[in-house]
Order: C-alpha cells, then sequence, then structure tokens
C-alpha cells in the first residue's frame, strides 16, 4: 500500500449517484484528502436491467453487471470508500481484487458481516459496535468553513440586506418514518412566521425532492411575504449559503444529513418536529443535544454557543490511522 510520504493516496469515492448518498463518500474522502496529499475520483455505479435490486449474496459477478459508465476498473485505489446499498457487491469483493492494496471503508450500515470491509462507519443511532466499527453522530458531508464562504459569496447580493436574525429552515419531507400533511405545514408555518415577525428577521427557507408538493405550496403561500428568500427549486442550489448567513437554523427531524451539516457550522439548531416517530432518529437527536449542537423547536429563538460537531474529520483520521496500522 502507498504511503502518504511517498506519493499521494488515490481514493475513490462511490455510490449510486443520488446526492445525499454521494455526499457522505465524497465528503469523507475530501476530508481525508485535507489530512494528507491524495487525489479523490467521484464513481457512480449502475446496474443494467434488476441487477440492482438483488441481494448482495445472489450477485456472484458484480461488474459483468455493471453499466459502462460505472468504471469500477483497475488499477484500483488505496481507498475505497462507498456508501449505499448499491455498492455492496462491488466493497465486498474490491479488497480481493485489489490483490489486498485497497483499504475498504463501507459508511452506514451495510446489513453484512461487518468482518468484510475494513472499516465500517456507521451513524451511532445505529448501534452497531465492534473491532472495525467507528460509529458517527449522523453522516460524513462536504460542509467546510471555506465550501460555506465561497457559496455564499454566490447570493451576497440577495442576502447581505436581509433583517437579522436570518433563521435558515431545511426541510425534509416524506419517509419511511415521517410525513408532512397539509395541517402539519400549517402549523409550521405559524410556528415560524410568528417569532419572526416579532424579532423582525428574515427567513431563507429550501425544501428536499422529498417535500410533498401540498405542504410545499401551503408553506411558500403562507411564508412569502416575510422577508427573505424561499428557494423555489429553479436554479442555483442556495442551500450552502443559507447555512453561512443564518443565525439560527431549524432542521424537520427527518434528515440526518442536514441535521449533522447543520451541528457542523457552530450556530444553534433546532429541530422542526414532524408527522411520524423513529427511535433511531430520537437517538440522534439526543445525541446531537447531549453534544450541545441541538434543541428541539419550540417556537421560539434563541442562543447559544458550541463546538461545532465535526465527525467527518474525527472519522477521516480514524481512516488515515488505521491504514497506517494496516501497512505496518
Amino acid at each position: 500500500m502507498q504511503s502518504s510520504e511517498k506519493s499521494p493516496l488515490t481514493i475513490w469515492a462511490i455510490s449510486d449517484g443520488r446526492a445525499g448518498i454521494e455526499a457522505q463518500a465524497v465528503g469523507l474522502a475530501e476530508a481525508v484528502a485535507r489530512q494528507t496529499a491524495a487525489r479523490v475520483e467521484i464513481k457512480r455505479v449502475g446496474w443494467t436491467g434488476r441487477i440492482g435490486r438483488l441481494p448482495w449474496w445472489l450477485n456472484w459477478f458484480p461488474r459483468r453487471w455493471l453499466t459502462p459508465e460505472s468504471d469500477i476498473n483497475g488499477p484500483w485505489p488505496d481507498l475505497w470508500i462507498a456508501a449505499g446499498r448499491a455498492t455492496l457487491p462491488l466493497s465486498i469483493r474490491a479488497k480481493r481484487w485489489s490483490g489486498g492494496k485497497t483499504f475498504v471503508v463501507q459508511i452506514q450500515d451495510p446489513r453484512v458481516p461487518p468482518h468484510m470491509f475494513d472499516l465500517v462507519i456507521p451513524p451511532k443511532h445505529d448501534r452497531l459496535s465492534g473491532d472495525n466499527i467507528l460509529s458517527i453522530t449522523g453522516s460524513p458531508h462536504r460542509v467546510t468553513s471555506q465550501r460555506l464562504a465561497s457559496e455564499y459569496e454566490k447570493f451576497k447580493d440577495q442576502i447581505d440586506a436581509l433583517p437579522r436574525p436570518r433563521v435558515a429552515v431545511l426541510l425534509g419531507g416524506k419517509s419511511k418514518a415521517f410525513d408532512i400533511s397539509v395541517e402539519r405545514a400549517a402549523q409550521m408555518a405559524h410556528e415560524i412566521q410568528l417569532p419572526l415577525e416579532q424579532e423582525g428577521g428574515s427567513l431563507l427557507m429550501t425544501f428536499s425532492r422529498r417535500t410533498p408538493e401540498p405542504a410545499r405550496a401551503l408553506l411558500t403561500a403562507r411564508l412569502r411575504d416575510l422577508p427573505g428568500i424561499i428557494w423555489d427549486g429553479e436554479g442555483p442550489n442556495p442551500y450552502f449559503a443559507f447555512l453561512a448567513a443564518a443565525d439560527y437554523i431549524l432542521v424537520s427531524e427527518d434528515s440526518t444529513n442536514m441535521a449533522t451539516e447543520a451541528a457542523s457550522t457552530g450556530k444553534p439548531v433546532f429541530i422542526l418536529k414532524m408527522e411520524g416517530q423513529s427511535l433511531k432518529f430520537r437517538l440522534f437527536h439526543q445525541e446531537l443535544e447531549r453534544q450541545g449542537a441541538a434543541r428541539p423547536y419550540g417556537g421560539a429563538f434563541h442562543g447559544w454557543t458550541y463546538e461545532p460537531v465535526d465527525e467527518t474529520g474525527r472519522a477521516a483520521a480514524e481512516v488515515l490511522r488505521r491504514m497506517n496500522d494496516a501497512a505496518g
């Protein structure tokens, strides 16, 4: 295995290309590259036909069924970082394909025996444990102070004149555990509008692809007269600029990624209640509360300070430590 002293590490960040999944693999890869000389390649895997729906143990010859654009071929990387179910048939064979050269990291709970990888990095709320498991709060991501600053510059002219406090509202949507009905959306609008009007602040709101259209339409209609920006999904995405500009951040309780990214800013994070419940998400939010980053939203804004949550950096350092140990 190459060491950072000889030449830069080659890192593959592998996913099926879905934004939330890819951001985890790329985020961890970039964090490693901030700690040692490295070159990151982003790989997006796709499966022909219905092969991708098979359990990993039935996909015996996975590279045969990949789309040509997947480009999973040698020379193999020093570090393989993968996220998502689509990558499992590849990740469990990467070590063998590389002749033992590649250090294989799988993000999230793979729901396969962890010994198939060099390191598994799940969220703490999945409650996994083992010698080759590094549990982190939330998920790896791509947020850094430098990225926030550069993204803010792109929207500076639209944001600079907005009154403070600026409140970023990051809304997810329908998932296995949660949903936003029109009724809940109306309650949310009231819970957001009242304190903003009282404090004379402004709104920075963005929706996810999972936000139900009726809820999105209602929230937009109820809140559009407030000073601020409600992103309609058209044009450049101001998500990171909103994180940079916000004094307070509201995050709907269905999203691990958005809450983890918000907590990395060091700004007060409020968890916005949806319909539904989930033990895993309750444990996740309790962990953010324990670290001082987040509190349940009670209809009013207030400030506090805490050390920004940098689990991505911690995971990257542990990856490098274990790679060095493996290299002897």
